[in-house]
């Protein structure tokens, strides 16, 4: 496959730093890069696109992850165990994604992101401030419950991946949106990672382009958390509510065009 071309590659570059932004304050970033990729690599497989995204999402969510360490001091005894969990669940969840039939699970996830928006707006309270569900080893069951199933989705499937950490996080933890988002971070991370462990073996990767769109996504995500730490949990709520809104848009559309066809 040949290389895109300059401006093309320019423009897959914007796409990467707003990618990075998005994916930093609340998960969501392949909801932009995805779709530039397949835009910008038309002669390229699938199973590229989505590795070269996910080495270009790697970049963002490693320095996103240590700037809200850094800032922010997320407990590590809970986003450690869940990070680990989640990687095993991407790997499980990558093992068997091309046998599971991809446009069957839209209709669910699009009842599942109505229901996240749903929520999230009725209660105008939710993820104000860290109130914690759970104590001790039934905190940490929680959080690697969280960590295998949202890590599993994103080995099989893939989009929200970090959306779904901050929800489970918030909705069920009972984590404020801003400490959400910078343990949803390390996970993420965690995730792409391990999609990378199954991508690379296979040569899927194309470099120049994914190291590319990884370095602007790196400048985004780094531009993200500190946005999201000045601004604080009110802005990453808004904004987790527009992210969830365009996915529900995204989802639905596919939907739609799944009935028609």
């Amino acid at each position: 496959m040949n290389d895109p071309g300059t401006t093309t590659m320019l423009l897959l570059m914007l796409a990467g730093l707003a990618a990075g932004w998005v994916d930093a304050v609340v998960g969501g970033g392949g909801l932009i890069q995805l779709p530039a990729l397949v835009l910008g690599l038309p002669g390229a497989a699938p199973v590229h696109i989505l590795a070269t995204n996910k080495l270009g999402s790697i970049c963002g969510t490693s320095v996103s992850s240590a700037t809200y360490y850094r800032r922010v001091r997320p407990d590590l005894r809970t986003a450690v165990p869940m990070a680990l969990v989640a990687f095993l669940g991407a790997l499980g969840g990558a093992l068997v994604a091309s046998h599971l039939p991809k446009a069957a699970f839209n209709p669910i996830l699009l009842v599942v992101l109505v229901a996240v928006g749903a929520y999230t707006l009725l209660r105008p309270e939710l993820g104000s401030r860290t109130s914690l569900r759970f104590a001790g080893h039934h905190h940490t069951l929680a959080a690697v419950s969280a960590g295998l199933v949202v890590g599993f989705y994103d080995g099989a499937l893939g989009p929200g991946t970090g959306s779904f950490f901050v929800f489970a996080l918030v909705g069920v933890m009972g984590y404020a949106f801003l400490e959400a988002s910078a343990k949803a971070k390390i996970a993420n991370f965690a995730t792409n990672l391990a999609a990378l462990v199954i991508f690379v073996p296979q040569g899927a990767v194309i470099w120049r382009v994914g190291l590319l769109v990884g370095a602007s996504n790196l400048v985004g995500g780094y531009l993200g958390a500190r946005t999201a730490v000045s601004r604080g949990t009110g802005f990453v709520r808004v904004i987790f509510v527009v992210v969830v809104g365009a996915f529900v848009v995204k989802i639905g559309a596919d939907v739609v065009r799944q009935l028609v066809g």
